[in-house]
């Protein structure tokens, strides 16, 4: 019998993983628990986010094919009076703007809603991500999803005669635009998903959604509305984004310094207020 034992735990000391010792000799490997670097865990929380927005039906045909049918729709027809020029010229900024909304506001929120409901950000709370790398990792993923957007969008435009000459400026400042209004969306998305039951988001984005997609300027500039809806629409971050985009894919010249005011803005109150009330359950 201790025959037996002393083999058997001579075989397991022999088994066991050694790591070289400063003297030469070898020691016992020692394990070293501990949270992974917070880049290395948003990276791979948001390749997640990621994966599941573009495998959600629901989601791919509000962020995809609603402003592909939009765009090809009233370019082809005269519903909308867009002005003079070239319907498409005329629409796709806005269509852009849409997309860019849908994508890091209205999917995000509901979506982020239905997992606090569903329990999946409680569990989420129960590692070492923050509610910063959370919010971070979701802002990545709408981001990659947005590129897919801008690339279909602007591919399908340019088949339908879309013309943009923009110089290297403002090529700058869209993309400038862009990233401010997806932080702004993200942050406004974020804030009510966090904070509101999930029904009440999904009632509240879609209502939301509706409103600035009539008031903001997407579809048909806001010149058209009365003095003070106008004044009124030029603080939504959707008019900001269309109307900088207009400017500089239609107009062919740089936005003013208003319209990233109010993106920013809105990032900031947004951003701030999301990462102090966001719940996980």
């Amino acid at each position: 019998m201790t025959e037996h034992t002393s083999s058997t735990t001579t075989r397991a000391a022999d088994a066991a993983p050694t790591t070289p010792s400063r003297g030469g000799g070898a020691s016992l490997f020692t394990p070293a628990p501990g949270a992974a670097p917070m880049w290395r865990m948003v990276a791979s929380q948001a390749r997640m986010e990621l994966r599941v927005m573009l495998r959600h039906g629901e989601q791919f045909l509000l962020t995809m094919v609603i402003p592909v049918l939009l765009l090809v729709g009233f370019s082809l027809t005269s519903v909308l009076d867009v002005g003079p020029g070239p319907r498409v010229d005329a629409l796709t900024p806005g269509v852009l703007a849409l997309a860019v909304m849908s994508t890091s506001f209205t999917g995000l929120a509901i979506g982020t809603g239905f997992e606090r409901r569903y329990g999946v950000l409680k569990r989420l709370g129960a590692t070492p991500l923050s509610r910063f790398g959370l919010l971070a990792a979701k802002t990545l993923a709408v981001l990659g999803v947005q590129a897919i957007q801008i690339a279909l969008l602007c591919t399908v435009a340019l088949a339908l005669g879309w013309s943009p000459d923009p110089d290297p400026a403002g090529v700058l400042s869209a993309v400038a635009l862009v990233l401010l209004a997806t932080a702004a969306f993200s942050s406004l998305g974020l804030l009510m998903a966090g904070t509101l039951r999930a029904e009440a988001t999904l009632a509240g984005a879609n209502l939301v959604y509706v409103l600035m997609l009539g008031l903001g300027g997407v579809l048909f500039p806001t010149s058209s509305f009365p003095a003070p809806l106008e004044q009124a629409a030029s603080l939504l971050p959707v008019t900001a984004l269309s109307s900088g985009l207009r400017t500089v894919l239609a107009d062919g010249s740089l936005p003013g310094w208003g319209a990233f005011a109010v993106l920013a803005v809105w990032a900031l109150v947004c951003g701030l207020l999301a990462s102090r009330l966001f719940r996980w359950e």
